[in-house]
């Protein structure tokens, strides 16, 4: 087994309220190796998303850290974040762009090279088969294709690390195929990969 990529020890997180604390995460420990699928499941409300916060570096852990690619989260969370890869079914796309547009633009922000970044998004479009559309406004998107852009998305900087946050949460049966289409393909491409549910089918 490869070292593990994403390393995740003891992190612990709490909310504190006017009336009350809630302990979201308590003394979670795990790693993830590259090619590698970790289910982190649990029920709404178990502090899955919380955990990814803190993988990203969005929030601090009050005690314990995560690291990715040997890079603390809590000292490093710039160069964290261009390790990782992240999908969710709340994000979404920039409307009055067209397809190719939104990746170029994610791509820039990532700071990848214009000319690296044009064939980043030809060999998306067709690995995701997106030649039909991928000059459309993403407004004219149905909603299957607009997860394809969004799934697309999360690749053009080519991270080896990717996080998927629920990412068939309201998807048809043919969407949610084509997220574990998705989760197969970035094993194949040896990425460490965590996906949060909370359906044990879609864990298995």
């Amino acid at each position: 087994m490869p070292d593990p990529v994403i390393q995740v020890r003891d992190i612990r997180k709490e909310f504190n309220t006017e009336s009350r604390s809630v302990v979201a995460v308590d003394d979670l420990t795990f790693e993830v190796a590259p090619g590698e699928v970790y289910g982190l499941l649990g029920p709404n409300g178990a502090g899955k998303t919380t955990t990814l916060r803190m993988i990203l570096g969005l929030l601090q852990p009050d005690s314990g850290y995560a690291e990715v690619g040997g890079f603390r989260t809590s000292v490093d969370a710039f160069e964290v974040k261009r390790l990782i890869g992240f999908v969710s079914a709340a994000v979404g796309l920039y409307q009055w762009l067209t397809a190719r547009e939104m990746l170029l633009f994610f791509a820039d922000v990532y700071g990848v090279d214009p000319d690296e970044a044009n064939c980043n998004v030809d060999e998306i479009v067709r690995i995701f088969s997106l030649q039909k559309i991928i000059d459309q406004r993403c407004a004219t998107l149905s909603t299957g294709q607009k997860q394809r852009i969004n799934l697309a998305r999360a690749l053009i900087h080519k991270p080896p690390v990717m996080l998927l946050d629920e990412p068939t949460l309201g998807l048809d049966i043919v969407g949610s195929k084509a997220v574990f289409d998705y989760i197969d393909l970035l094993r194949d491409q040896d990425k460490a990969i965590i996906v949060s549910t909370h359906r044990l089918d879609e864990a298995q």
